[in-house]
This record gives C-alpha cells, sequence and structure tokens, in this order.
C-alpha cells in the first residue's frame, strides 16, 4: 500500500496545506487509494463542496515530522490500527468529534477516541499459479523450499504478520502467539532469509506475485482481489488468515480539522463503506454496510473466512512497536 499512484496526485502540492474548502488526504496509493478515492473522495466533495486533495504514501515518519514542527499539511491519513494506537498515546493526533461522526454503528473493534476504522483486511497467501506445482495450503508451506522452490515475499516493515507467520509456521498455537517469542520467529525466518524478496507497498507486492518474480507470499486479501479482478491467474489460501484493520486518523494540529471530521463522517457511513468494500475486496467497518451490498461480494470479504482465522493483537503491537521495530530492520540489514 505504500506506492504512489501518479495519476491521483498529478498537481498535488504536497507542502502546501489545504484551504478552508479542502482537505488532503493521505493513503497508501495503489488500487486501495483508488478505491478509496471513488468510494468516498469523489463523492463527498460533490455533496459537500470540499475538494479532497490527494497525498500518500503514507508515512507515519513524515506525519510525526509534522505534527512535531507544527506545520501539519495532511488532514485525514489512513494508518495502521496499531500504530494509531500508539501515536494517540504520544500525542500526535486529534480526538474524534462524535458530535459530527455517527459512532452507533462503526464495529467497536476499529474505533477509539482517536481513531475510526478504514476498512477490515486479512494477510492470506497468495500464489502465482504458474510459477507454483501444487497449493499451499498453510505458512508452513512458505518455509519448504524443498516442497515449493522459488522467492517468496513479505511485507518488509516491522508491522503485523510476518513475526506470526513465522511462528504459525514453526508449530506455535493460534491461542499461543502473545507474547510474540522473537528468537524463535527470527530462527524461522532465518531458514528462507535468502529466498526472501520484500515488498514495500500493496501494489508492489501485487507486481511481484502477478509477474511470478516471487512465487508465492504475504498479501493483504484485497490485492488478491484485484488481482483477481484484472484476470491474474492467483491462487489464495485462507487457511490461518491474519486480520487487522487500517483506521482513519486527524494528526494533531490539522488546519482543517472540521473539514476532516464531515469527511470521516462520509467515508464510514454504510453507503461509504458498502462501496469501497464492494472497490476493494476489504470488509466494511459499519455494520449497516453489508445490506447495501451484492451477497456475491459479501461471501469474498474476511470476515466470511472465519474458520482457522486469527486476529492480530494490535495492541501488544503498540506496547511493543519500537523495540521489535529496531530489532526487525537490524536483522533485515544483515
Amino acid at each position: 500500500m505504500k506506492l504512489i499512484f501518479a495519476g491521483v496526485l498529478a498537481g498535488l502540492m504536497a507542502t502546501t496545506a489545504a484551504k478552508a474548502d479542502e482537505i488532503v488526504f493521505t493513503s497508501w496509493g495503489g488500487t486501495t487509494q483508488e478505491a478509496q478515492t471513488k468510494s468516498w473522495a469523489e463523492p463527498f466533495a460533490a455533496s459537500s463542496g470540499i475538494k479532497v486533495l490527494q497525498d500518500g504514501p503514507t508515512d507515519y515518519g513524515k506525519l510525526k515530522a509534522m505534527v512535531d514542527a507544527k506545520n501539519v499539511t495532511w488532514d485525514v491519513v489512513d494508518v495502521e490500527m496499531d500504530f494509531a494506537i500508539k501515536a494517540a498515546k504520544d500525542g500526535l493526533l486529534e480526538p474524534i468529534d462524535f458530535a459530527a461522526v455517527p459512532k452507533a454503528d462503526l464495529d467497536p473493534r476499529f474505533s477509539n477516541e482517536n481513531a475510526v476504522g478504514s476498512f477490515y483486511y486479512s494477510f492470506v497467501l497468495a500464489w502465482n499459479k504458474g510459477a507454483v506445482t501444487g497449493e499451499p495450503a498453510s505458512w508452513a508451506d512458505m518455509f519448504d523450499t524443498k516442497k515449493f522452490p522459488g522467492k517468496r515475499t513479505f511485507y518488509k516493515w516491522s508491522a503485523p504478520g510476518v513475526i506470526e507467520i513465522a511462528l504459525l509456521a514453526d508449530g506455535v498455537p493460534a491461542d499461543k502467539l502473545y507474547p510474540l517469542d522473537l528468537d524463535r520467529a527470527f530462527k524461522k525466518l532465518d531458514t528462507i532469509k535468502s529466498d526472501i524478496v520484500w515488498w514495500g507497498g500493496g501494489a508492489e507486492s501485487q507486481q511481484l506475485i502477478a509477474s511470478g518474480e516471487a512465487a508465492f507470499g504475504q498479501l493483504w486479501n484485497g490485492r488478491v482481489f484485484a488481482l483477481e479482478k484484472d484476470g491474474a491467474d492467483v491462487g489464495v489460501s485462507w487457511n490461518q488468515n491474519l486480520t487487522a484493520a487500517d483506521v482513519l486518523v486527524v494528526p494533531k494540529g490539522a488546519k482543517n480539522k472540521d473539514a476532516a471530521m464531515k469527511f470521516l463522517a462520509a467515508a464510514t457511513s454504510p453507503t461509504g463503506q458498502a462501496k469501497f468494500a464492494e472497490a476493494s475486496g476489504y470488509a466494511p467497518i459499519n455494520t449497516k454496510a453489508k445490506a447495501e451490498m451484492l451477497a456475491d461480494v459479501v461471501k469474498g470479504l474476511p470476515d466470511a473466512h472465519v474458520e482457522g482465522q486469527i486476529n492480530l493483537d494490535m495492541n501488544y503491537w503498540a506496547e511493543h512497536r519500537d523495540e521489535i521495530a529496531t530489532r526487525w530492520y537490524a536483522w533485515q540489514a544483515k
């Protein structure tokens, strides 16, 4: 999700704050931000008269630097939930105005005082059918280079997902993942380190699988959904799918806070969430959204694959984010 799609960003002066009648929305680029633009930004602009400028990709260091410098040019940012929890504790986020953003129908798992859900996703095992003989069935197959030769692709950033995948592949039961055994996880990752191709954004993960450069890997389910819509010959296993959510936040000191809250209300509305889910394959966080969606679409969402589903612990990651990151990047650099 970290690659910029040029068409949406054309003409944006990222260093200039939006005017009172416009906001800057920052997300991850690629098909995800395209879906957010069509499902949220364009309808919101048409109905409110508030122009929505696009920026990206989301960059946590940049967000913090803006807040610290008191020069915030982003108004609404799509972030991972563990970051939002930590950022709120660090004073980087505005509180959500729930007088402006209706809260009653929002899934409480993905909303708090400083964030509202953007979408709910799963990490799934995906592969290029032309590059893989047979069908990988579990994360353990990602580490079996004899049975399934070829490059593997994983998310390169320190975030929930890869550590848990390594532990599951090493036989740790799902209900025993936390606290994370980092020694065990890195020992397992060492066994395939030379076969890993890292992806930093969702569009990059799609390219790696579609081209066969990586035979299979860890992808967001929405990215697999997009590949399938484009006719790519990909396989997917929902076994041990790992669930989490992105959330929408307003950086502390955002210059267009009131307009940002109006945007959040539109983005998290039943209609906004339904349209985005249909466009992206990610699950809605508004509990009334599914009533506005086609049944065939609902069947393909992460919450239709709850058997064997594993919830990533966002609170654990928020608490241990910095220490895990230090070790993660040191290990990658070796």
